[in-house]
């Protein structure tokens, strides 16, 4: 028997560590030839280390989180043979975690940090997670080898209906009762050790466990995406002196625009949302104000302005924030430039977005739709110089030639960078902006 090790490769593009965000295997296992034993993240692909060989794992080189250099061993592999030690070559899954920003953004490789976990109940010996010992009662219910399984706030407690008709009787709550039965499921010992933790009575319903004081508190490492996100967002506010800058804009006849286009084309092209207007508004609003499609470059002390207009589009996925970015936009016209953002919005959710998808912004939108709210001060996804928030649309009532009438009207929040871009000209480049939406036919004027 000999031992084959595996080391971390060089994923190129000068890549010199990357994070560990993910265990397929542990030691002990057996493996085949092309089996993928880890996944590891780079600035903003994650990519997964199969391995060459079939063996046992003897040991791992990390810990999940832990930021290791290329050529750092990965992995011991027990195989026929005498076995090896040299890197392999690693290939890459997916852009960031499923479902999954850039961090400003960037949302994937599936993010195992989010999936409920198998916890080990500890034995009578062992110290409890946050340092206090179990209870009786609840060493008791629970055997040293019973597996808690973690419930996150969204997920359904299971239990038998005799089960939740005595929760109910006694004022417990089953989504904070860990279960120790099959798939999670709450068993009647459960209860009692629930209720017995409490300082309740087993079977007693004189108090009401919807209002027990609760002390429990869970440790989550920021790794993988959310790292990445934290990063940028705290490079970015450390780098960049944001102002913000905020105007109501009355789109109540972009919206029948839009409403009259989806109408006559809906069924034969892509569905239009306000967002492509905006992209066209911004395309043309850039080019008498260049200085906002640019990026910075704080380091050589060098301003890079683009004639190109790649405007990233913050998105949401399970993973975290991103940010797709659609190239050219001021080649696309309104149904194109919606057909590729909803590519890339989905691509991003889906962890299928490639590299150069996420990357190369010039400017960027972002929106959080309905949650939009009246304000927002957008961070800048540096090294960009902007970014266009749009806030939430509402119908108010307006005077318009004296009277009172009901307009569709809704705020952009935007920040720009201070040592770029000069207070009175983020704000007449935001009037422009507005200018383009509350006249929607200027958008196709030249």
């Amino acid at each position: 028997m000999g031992v084959h090790i595996i080391k971390m490769p060089d994923i190129g593009e000068g890549i010199a560590e990357v994070e560990l965000v993910a265990w397929h295997v542990k030691v002990g296992d057996l493996i085949s030839e092309d089996q993928i034993l880890a996944d590891v993240m780079t600035d903003k692909a994650t990519v997964e280390i199969p391995s060459p060989v079939a063996g046992k794992v003897l040991s791992l080189g990390g810990a999940v989180g832990q930021v290791m250099a290329v050529g750092s061993e990965v992995i011991q592999i027990e195989v026929e043979g005498a076995g090896k030690a040299g890197p392999h070559a690693a290939r890459c899954a997916s852009s960031l975690p499923p479902e999954g920003a850039d961090p400003a953004w960037g949302d994937p490789a599936p993010d195992h940090a989010d999936k409920p976990a198998l916890v080990r109940e500890p034995a009578a010996a062992e110290a409890a997670p946050t340092g206090t010992a179990l209870p009786p009662a609840k060493r008791e219910a629970v055997t040293a080898t019973a597996t808690v399984h973690a419930r996150t706030s969204g997920d359904r407690p299971i239990a038998s209906p005799a089960v939740r008709r005595r929760a109910w009787d006694l004022g417990i709550e089953l989504q904070f009762v860990p279960g120790t039965g099959s798939a999670g499921r709450i068993t009647q010992q459960d209860l009692d050790a629930y209720a017995a933790r409490a300082g309740q009575a087993a079977g007693a319903a004189s108090a009401d466990q919807r209002y027990a004081q609760r002390s429990a508190e869970e440790v989550i490492p920021v790794i993988g995406l959310r790292r990445k996100i934290a990063q940028k967002m705290q490079e970015a506010k450390r780098r960049i002196p944001h102002f913000t800058y905020v105007e109501e804009i009355d789109v109540t006849e972009l919206e029948a625009l839009r409403a009259r286009l989806n109408a006559q084309h809906g069924t034969q092209r892509a569905r239009l949302t306000i967002l492509p207007f905006l992209v066209r508004a911004v395309v043309l609003a850039v080019r008498g104000f260049p200085q906002v499609n640019a990026r910075y470059d704080d380091d050589a002390a060098v301003v890079t302005r683009y004639e190109a207009v790649h405007l990233g589009i913050a998105t949401q996925t399970g993973g975290g924030l991103m940010v797709p970015v659609l190239r050219h936009a001021e080649t696309r016209d309104l149904w194109a430039c919606a057909a590729e953002v909803l590519r890339l919005s989905e691509a991003a959710r889906s962890g299928k977005a490639a590299r150069d998808e996420l990357t190369g912004s010039t400017i960027t939108i972002t929106s959080l739709g309905a949650l939009g709210g009246i304000v927002s001060t957008p961070v800048i996804n540096h090294p960009e110089v902007a970014i266009i928030g749009v806030n939430r649309m509402v119908e108010r009532p307006m005077i318009r030639g004296g009277a009172v009438v009901a307009r569709q009207m809704m705020n952009l929040s935007s920040s720009f960078d201070h040592r770029v871009v000069d207070g009175m000209h983020g704000a007449e480049f935001v009037q422009l902006l507005r200018g383009y939406l509350e006249c929607p036919a200027t958008l196709f004027v030249e």
